[in-house]
């Protein structure tokens, strides 16, 4: 496999998802959660411990407004290309704080790495929640000398809640693929439903591996990931401050060191973008007041790249997304949407569906049944959108969320 596409007449690798499986699945790691403070009922400070320094990869929002504890976080990984532990605290993000929101971070790394007694760059930290508030340092501290990280689903569903903020619901996912005949396990928790637009990376996720494999190599891997995963995702078109994804690799699984020369490289690499994809797909399906996950699939675009964009357009569209909430198949702005897309197309032959409902077939009207789409809307908790550009061979996929009141009744009362 080359830059994340599997060669055809190959047979795929063999990964598994893990029912029960967790960010402590994969050898080495415990979590925790705990109420500090900083959220007035709910947990809100969170650990993953390694029992190794481990392998680290790590994405971070484009957004050029950055969040103190990102800069913290790459200082950190940048060192030595490994970390131990990651820290988290929800309710407040500590950006647009200044001089004292890093000076903040910096002591919040500080009072973590003297709790679990290793090096100030064995830390990763972040926070999430509201912008332009000073951290409640003395929560913070108290509630980190407190953290005692277990190899437990208790715990690591503790380390879940603690992260979430507007969130419904946690969103947590495992896979398992055998790796020179050694299992190898993939866990990934992730935080996120409102401010999603990612542009190399996501709100928050974490994700934990056994695997035995450098850090270049995982960050290689990560990024191409990304792009086809967390990037393929919008709610609203916001691109939060303090998006980002990390991956720690223990090594404990004692397999041979991974790379794509590895025979089992595809195994390790599937399994690792089906975490991501995974949780990305959650993310969009908990967007902050949505009803249903939306999917678009997009065939026939001139390479791979101008699919996933066409894609994306597609899904952050606001007229499409209202259209999905009121169950109306209104084809026309999802063609309106690829039209400014600014990929190439021919605009003489494009088709689209709505579910089993052709709308359109090379760029002409189709009788359809409007009550069986509308039908298909209103029953179906995902509506897959696909669209045929008759261009090439590209292809890509997208998703996001319905646009529902409830998005404006969430956010108009954030703060409050």
């Amino acid at each position: 496999m080359k830059g994340g596409h599997f060669v055809k007449g190959i047979t795929a690798p063999t990964v598994t998802e893990i029912e029960n499986g967790s960010i402590v699945t994969p050898k080495g790691f415990s979590a925790t959660g705990l109420h500090s403070g900083v959220k007035r009922k709910r947990l809100d400070l969170g650990a993953i411990l390694c029992e190794v320094p481990a392998s680290v990869a790590a994405v971070y929002t484009c957004n050029r407004i950055q969040a103190a504890p990102l800069k913290v976080t790459k200082e950190s990984i940048e060192k030595e290309g490994k970390i131990q532990a990651l820290v988290v605290n929800s309710g407040n993000a500590n950006a647009c704080t200044g001089k004292r929101g890093l000076e903040d971070a910096y002591e919040m790394r500080k009072q973590s790495a003297n709790h679990f007694e290793i090096p100030d760059h064995y830390v990763a930290i972040t926070s999430t929640g509201v912008i332009g508030e000073y951290l409640s340092m003395e929560k913070i501290v108290t509630g980190i000398k407190q953290l005692e990280p277990k190899s437990s689903l208790e715990n690591a569903e503790a380390f879940n809640k603690a992260i979430l903020t507007t969130d419904t619901t946690n969103k947590k996912v495992c896979f398992e693929t055998i790796i020179d005949g050694k299992k190898v396990s993939i866990g990934g928790v992730a935080k996120g439903s409102g401010m999603i637009n990612p542009n190399m990376a996501t709100m928050l996720s974490f994700v934990t591996t056994d695997a035995n494999v450098e850090s270049d190599v995982l960050q290689q891997a990560l990024s191409n990931i990304t792009n086809q995963t967390f990037n393929r995702i919008t709610v609203d078109g916001d691109t939060s401050t303090n998006d980002m994804v990390v991956v720690m690799a223990s090594g404990l699984a004692d397999n041979d060191t991974l790379s794509p020369n590895h025979p089992d490289w595809d195994g390790f690499y599937l399994a690792l973008k089906e975490t991501c994809e995974s949780l990305a797909k959650q993310i969009a399906r908990d967007g902050e007041g949505a009803t249903k996950l939306i999917e678009v699939r997009v065939n026939g675009a001139l390479n791979d790249e101008e699919a996933g964009k066409v894609a994306k357009k597609i899904v952050g569209s606001d007229l499409v997304k209202s259209a999905v909430f009121g169950t109306d198949a209104n084809w026309g702005r999802i063609i309106c949407a690829i039209g400014y897309s600014g990929c190439e197309i021919n605009p003489e032959t494009i088709d689209i569906a709505i579910g089993p409902v052709q709308t359109l077939v090379q760029s002409q009207p189709t009788t359809f049944s409007e009550e069986e789409a509308k039908s298909y809307m209103e029953n179906n908790d995902t509506v897959v959108i696909e669209v045929e550009l008759h261009l090439a061979n590209g292809s890509g996929k997208a998703w996001g969320c319905d646009l529902s009141y409830d998005y404006v009744r969430i956010n108009a009362g954030y703060r409050t």
